[in-house]
Formats: structure tokens, sequence, C-alpha cells
């Protein structure tokens, strides 16, 4: 089974006086089918954290393995196909290619790494349905609503099947019923495919749907209820 293992990780950036401290010795675990949300003020260090949970900034210090597997030991070109293979990434606009139909979104991940054949399709296919847009598959995502453009992000998230996913924000752009409806695909998804989900909110809905909250505060990560 998936685990993630994050062990006093801390990440400074430098300026042109002392260094910036952004993250104080964080440490975190999550195993396969668990959710997380990490809660926080503005500035507080929560997408830094995620990113560095993404593999797309190195922590300062501290390590992060995922199934006992260190990513930043690898080479770039091996980091990224890592990247895309084992991580989902939802955010909080939905980054669709507003060119691509809705099917053709979701399987831009699988092209990457050259699998865009017949299973990604099938799969891509199954995922729209089981979010509820199999009726959309040649939209735009201009053609279709905040919900559903979140929806689809959702399922191009987890077209690779990764070991985790995460969310920044993923709701913060859409209204109280709305963001209903997706949180529960977000936890459902993963939790039907043992996927690990880590999600960083300023929504005390979302977080209370979450199986534990975390609260990210000057730095330092601490039970959040």
């Amino acid at each position: 089974m998936s685990e993630l293992a994050v062990t006093n990780v801390t990440k400074e950036y430098p300026t042109r006086a002392e260094p910036l401290v952004v993250l104080r010795g964080v440490s975190l675990a999550v195993a396969a089918g668990e959710n997380v949300a990490i809660l926080g003020p503005s500035g507080s260090g929560k997408s830094t954290l995620l990113y560095i949970l993404g593999t797309l900034e190195r922590p300062t210090s501290g390590t992060v393995t995922i199934d006992g597997s260190d990513p930043f030991a690898l080479d770039e070109p091996a980091l990224a196909k890592f990247r895309n293979t084992a991580i989902g990434f939802v955010f909080q606009d939905h980054h669709l290619l507003p060119q691509c139909s809705v099917l053709e979104n979701v399987l831009v991940p699988t092209i990457a790494i050259g699998a865009a054949g017949k299973d990604a399709v099938a799969r891509a296919r199954a995922l729209l349905d089981r979010v509820g847009l199999a009726h959309r598959l040649e939209y735009r995502p201009a053609e279709l609503s905040g919900g559903e453009r979140q929806r689809v992000a959702i399922a191009r998230a987890m077209i690779n099947r990764p070991r985790l996913l995460l969310a920044d924000e993923p709701t913060g752009n859409l209204d109280r019923t709305t963001a209903a409806a997706v949180a529960r695909l977000l936890l459902e998804l993963p939790r039907e495919e043992q996927t690990m989900l880590v999600v960083v909110t300023h929504s005390l809905e979302l977080a209370g749907m979450m199986g534990r909250r975390y609260e990210l505060d000057d730095g330092r990560l601490g039970a959040g209820g």
C-alpha cells in the first residue's frame, strides 16, 4: 500500500537580509486511501508545502518519500515522469486547455508518457462518466459551468492512477452548493482507488469532510481538530 512520509521538512528562500523561512520542521504521514486537510492563513506556507509534496519545489532540508522512495534523488527527466505518473494535481483554477475537448483534456497527462491508447481513452470515458460528464465529452471548457470544469480537472488528475492526489483550494471559485458536490467527488474517487489525498484549503466546510485536519501557522504544522 502507498504511503507518503514527510519528515522535518524546512523551506527557506534567500533574501538580501536573512533567509525567508516558510516551513519549519514539518512532518506528516498519509497512507493509501486516507485524506488530509491543511488549513492556515494566507502566507502560512500551505501552497509551498503542497508544491514540495508534488515535487515542484525541493525542500531546503528534511525528506519526502512516497512508498519509501525519495523522488528528489531522481534526475530531472525521471522526476518529471514520476510526477506525471505518481502524483495528480487539482488547482483552484482548473487550467484546462481551451482548445481541447473535455475528453482530450482528461487525456493530456497520458500523452506525456506515450500512453494515450485505447485503454487510456476507455479510462478517461469511465472517469468522466463517474464525475457525471459522459454527455459532455466533446464540449470545450468555455461551454461548461465552473463546477463542470473542476470535475473535468479531477478526472484529469486521476487518469494515470496516481498514488498521491494534491488539491490546492479546489472549491475556492465555486458557489456553496457546487463546492459541496465537487468536494464529495474529490473525496470519493481517491477513496475508491486507494489514492492518498492532501487538500490545502481555507474552507472549513471542505476541511470538515476530511479524515484528518492540520493547521499550518508560522511554518509549523499542528493538529487542527
